[in-house]
């Protein structure tokens, strides 16, 4: 199953949940046990010449001049 982050809407704690797809909307907060969270945009994995990757350790991406995108936001 997939990790999504989320962010609660009522009091601003951001998580990340192991959930299925059918599901991932319907989680609720880690810290107050809202329904108002809102699921966040991450980078994703990929996997590159057998080996899983993250994003940062890519070369660069087109939306910068930098060397990684570790510090891309």
């Amino acid at each position: 199953m997939p990790i999504y982050e989320y962010k609660c809407e009522d009091c601003g704690q951001e998580f990340e949940c192991i959930v299925a797809r059918s599901k991932r909307d319907k989680v609720r907060c880690t810290e107050c046990n809202s329904k108002n969270t809102k699921r966040l945009l991450c980078a994703a994995k990929f996997n590159m010449g057998g080996s899983s990757t993250g994003a940062q350790s890519l070369k660069s991406c087109t939306s910068c001049s930098g060397s990684s995108c570790q510090n891309c936001k």
